[in-house]
């Protein structure tokens, strides 16, 4: 029962949070004004929203926030918080950002949330349940070959040098004429509902990934850091994520050769 209440809790967050942004989409032109752009205050409105609702319901849990940092509490669980991820897409008016609201217990995720508050869309994952799209269930897709993979990321330039490399390294052993760069959080939950296969990221924080976790493994998928292990509250902001977790070894064994 607590799981389902920690759930209830995450879908009452995101609802506070896309509350606080619609508002801002798209009025770029209107509000940039020093400092105070669009983005900001949405991201701030946000975060503090669902902050509130924490600290009245559940006020010994920690609190990890992209915003605000970290409130500490007692209970050993730590609600992480991304109000915008996919700054990029949310200035450009792109509908291709969501807010990331995870439950980490003892340094492992076990209940994420990706809501987009503008298409209406809100994946929940949790530890033990199916992976779940506006309450109906999606699935990942069988990958049977890396050379027929789909891979997406964010961008090359949020790789350095060695780790550009690496990506390239993978990149080369996939179907890289579909190749898809943009996307951010995005990019996982279509991985979770079948529609491409592989992500790969470099220098994210754990408010970054947190949520996604168990939403790609509650849909099939797994995620892993470059060496194929698990991710973790210490993990170094390496990540993968297959929708085939048949493919994993093919993905590391891809990235540990530089081009």
């Amino acid at each position: 029962m607590k799981l389902e209440n920690d759930i209830a809790l995450a879908m009452r967050l995101a609802d506070a949070a896309a509350e606080a942004i619609r508002p801002h989409f798209r009025t770029v032109a209107a509000e940039r004004k020093g400092d105070a752009t669009p983005v900001t205050l949405a991201d701030r409105a946000a975060e503090e929203a669902m902050r509130r609702i924490l600290t009245a319901e559940v006020p010994r849990d920690t609190i990890i926030g992209e915003e605000f940092g970290s409130t500490a509490g007692s209970s050993g669980r730590s609600w992480v918080l991304d109000p915008i991820d996919g700054t990029a897409g949310f200035l450009a008016g792109r509908p291709i950002f969501g807010t990331l609201i995870a439950l980490v217990v003892e340094g492992f995720p076990v209940l994420g949330v990706l809501d987009q508050p503008i298409t209406g869309e809100r994946w929940v994952g949790a530890m033990g349940k199916r992976t779940t799209l506006n309450g109906k269930p999606v699935q990942t897709r069988i990958c049977r070959e890396l050379s027929e993979a789909t891979l997406a990321t964010t961008g090359p330039h949020y790789f350095d040098d060695h780790d550009g490399g690496h990506f390239m390294g993978l990149a080369a052993k996939t179907d890289h004429k579909r190749m898809v760069m943009g996307g951010d959080c995005y990019n996982y939950a279509m991985l979770a509902t079948g529609q491409l296969d592989v992500v790969c990221e470099a220098n994210l924080k754990l408010h970054d990934w947190a949520a996604l976790v168990p939403i790609v493994e509650g849909a099939g998928g797994t995620m892993a850091d470059w060496n194929g292990d698990p991710l973790h509250a210490g993990s170094d902001g390496h990540v993968i994520a297959l929708g085939d977790p048949a493919r994993l070894e093919d993905v590391v064994e891809a990235l540990a050769c530089a081009h």
